[in-house]
């Protein structure tokens, strides 16, 4: 274990409460250093301001990082019960994590994938344990620290998480699922999910996020890193499902080489407030990458994904979907960009965005953009943005739906061209769920 004791920890990001966070931790030299190199950053780098083009459309003055603090190690206890989406009692899996307020409460994976390498488990733990496996990959070479303040506090804090680790050659048939969950008012959670593929290897993996109470207070400030070697396969769906109260703040980048395939799907359900930056870097010629987005908000919810697909290889296939629905007085923000360098040649990458507002008072902002240096391309983009069809919400009542009932059967038919992108049936199912609870309230 990690943690070696439970010393309190001043309120606050301060000096004081990372020395104090230093101080419960039992870390080799490598994790220590990386953790005081990006806490110089945090201090040094300026929060965001709205003055940013990235935050021109998202206002964090209500944030007050004041009341909150650095993860501390907790006692083992009773925890509350925190409902999955994207698994039901029916599905089989390889593997499964779920940790609740930085707590393991569950942590499983069979023993013929174990006895042939594969790690799958709590990150900080099965980082001490094989850091020959992870030392290479934690925050290296692909999210980087110093991007802004946020992910430099991320690397200064990150605790808990998951890693998924699969040697050469290895196919894993089954998915993996993983959970992390907040279950106190005002807690933080830094929980970084790193994912290793070497070369030729597959993997499902199903991450969540939730809250064990849906208006608690709370900061998620995390990381998603995905490192494919050559051939490799990775299916990945990650869905935040964050309560309502929750600051979310993650940096979320791919990493692609020769012939790796990935199709990787985001689900943005929770949060007070989001803020992701989400990127694939398709380096080795032949990467393929598919990525599909399902936003749903009400209230006065605010998500902004920011999206890149970054081609730096030639014969390079990049295909972006995003959809999302907004109710209330909600708002979405989509900005994607889709960058080739010079030697991308050949590169062919597609990127659109869908939103359907279901409120007057509801904002959907899409912004994509071209950043093309290669003269042997095909890139293209769309947006869209429409207003419910009140003749078909009219027409589905007269057969005897409720308002509601006929809203979701709506949503259900926008959503389905990315749920059929998934090609994962549970998973779709799960997602309508979701979509269901919000249109229930």
């Amino acid at each position: 274990m990690t943690e070696t004791s439970t010393a309190p920890t001043a309120v606050g990001f301060s000096d004081e409460s990372f020395s104090s966070f230093l101080q419960t931790r039992d870390e080799p030299v490598w994790i220590r250093q990386r953790r005081e190199e990006a806490w110089e950053k945090f201090t040094a780098l300026p929060m965001p301001e709205r003055s940013h083009e990235e935050w021109r459309r998202t206002d964090i003055r209500g944030l007050r990082l004041s009341d909150f603090a650095p993860p501390q190690a907790r006692p083992q206890g009773g925890t509350p019960s925190v409902a999955t989406v994207l698994r039901t009692n029916e599905s089989t899996c390889s593997g499964t994590l779920m940790q609740v307020g930085g707590r393991v409460i569950e942590s499983e994976l069979e023993r013929s994938l174990a006895d042939r390498g594969v790690l799958f488990g709590k990150l900080d733990d099965l980082a001490l344990a094989n850091p020959k496996q992870v030392e290479p990959h934690l925050l290296t070479r692909c999210v980087d620290p110093a991007y802004d303040k946020f992910a430099a506090l991320h690397a200064a804090l990150w605790n808990g998480g998951t890693l998924l680790y699969v040697p050469r050659g290895i196919s894993i048939e089954q998915p993996l699922h993983s959970l992390v969950a907040l279950d106190e008012a005002g807690q933080s959670d830094f929980s970084h999910l790193l994912i290793v593929l070497e070369e030729g290897a597959s993997a499902t993996l199903l991450h969540e996020t939730a809250s064990a109470y849906a208006e608690h207070a709370g900061l998620h400030v995390g990381a998603v890193e995905i490192i494919l070697g050559k051939g490799a396969d990775l299916r990945f769906v990650g869905l935040q499902n964050w309560g309502g109260g929750v600051w979310n703040f993650s940096h979320e980048r791919a990493l692609l080489a020769r012939d790796a395939r990935l199709r990787w799907t985001v689900a943005g359900f929770g949060s007070r407030l989001s803020k992701v930056n989400q990127e694939v870097v398709l380096e080795g010629q032949g990467a393929d990458a598919e990525v599909n987005g399902v936003l749903f908000t009400d209230r006065s919810q605010h998500l902004s994904y920011h999206t890149r697909q970054h081609h730096r290889a030639p014969h390079t296939h990049s295909d972006l979907l995003y959809k999302g629905v907004l109710e209330d007085r909600s708002r979405v923000v989509w900005r994607g960009m889709i960058r080739v360098e010079p030697e991308a040649q050949k590169t062919d990458a597609y990127q659109r965005n869908d939103s359907l507002v279901l409120s007057p008072r509801a904002r959907a902002d899409s912004i994509p953009g071209l950043e093309i240096e290669a003269d042997d391309v095909r890139c293209t983009y769309g947006a869209t943005a429409g207003r419910v069809d009140e003749d078909q919400v009219f027409y589905s009542m007269c057969r005897g739906l409720s308002r509601d009932e006929a809203i979701y059967m709506i949503v259900q038919g926008f959503f389905r061209g990315v749920y059929d992108r998934i090609g994962l049936e549970s998973v779709g199912e799960g997602l309508n769920r979701a979509a269901a609870s919000k249109t229930e309230r």
